[in-house]
């Protein structure tokens, strides 16, 4: 653990502090998981065309001012905040290729590629908007699936932080990731 590490607030503590009213915390979370989130970004902006207008920097910075401007989340810990913060992510990206694609009539349209489903052997690139229209038919009637795969693709969480923010067992939540994961590659056409 470096020096700087050792001198930095845990995140749970700033997310109960943002709470409670702290202005700083807000600062001080931002430059606390700033290079995580930036990390999560740029996973996904690496399977974006070259010239697409939106960079990981800006992701990031999008995300906190929508959460700034949101009502005081009771912030339960480190895991509630990246599951939220992956909720914010897929937004920005839908809402990014709904401008995009309302701009151009049908123009070119925001894509991921399928392998960061994790465990995939082939690649498929898929549009933004596509994903989530899937992703919003699972939530019909498995919400807690399409959630396990918001939070493992959308924030990057590991199996047993995506279990901690839903609440649920390791095992449950690995039921989920796959049938959620299994139902969306038949919805997508995989």
């Amino acid at each position: 653990m470096t020096e700087e590490e050792t001198n930095q607030e845990p995140v749970t503590t700033l997310l109960a502090n943002w709470r409670e009213g702290d202005p700083l915390a807000a600062e001080k979370l931002f430059t606390s998981v700033y290079n995580e989130l930036r990390q999560l970004a740029g996973y996904y902006m690496r399977s974006e065309r070259d010239d697409h207008t939106l960079q990981p920097t800006a992701l990031v910075h999008e995300m906190f001012l929508r959460l700034s401007k949101s009502e005081p989340v009771s912030w339960q810990n480190r895991a509630h905040f990246f599951a939220v913060a992956a909720q914010q992510l897929r937004r920005i990206l839908v809402n990014h290729a709904r401008d995009r694609q309302a701009g151009k009539r049908g123009g070119k349209q925001v894509k991921l590629t399928l392998s960061h489903l994790n465990g995939l052997s082939q690649q498929r690139e898929l549009d933004v908007l596509e994903l989530n229209d899937a992703l919003d038919r699972l939530e019909a009637f498995q919400p807690r699936a399409a959630r396990a795969i918001e939070l493992r693709f959308f924030a990057g969480l590991t199996e047993a932080e995506a279990a901690e923010a839903l609440g649920i067992s390791l095992a449950s939540l690995k039921r989920d990731w796959a049938f959620g994961r299994a139902w969306l590659l038949r919805q997508l056409g995989s």
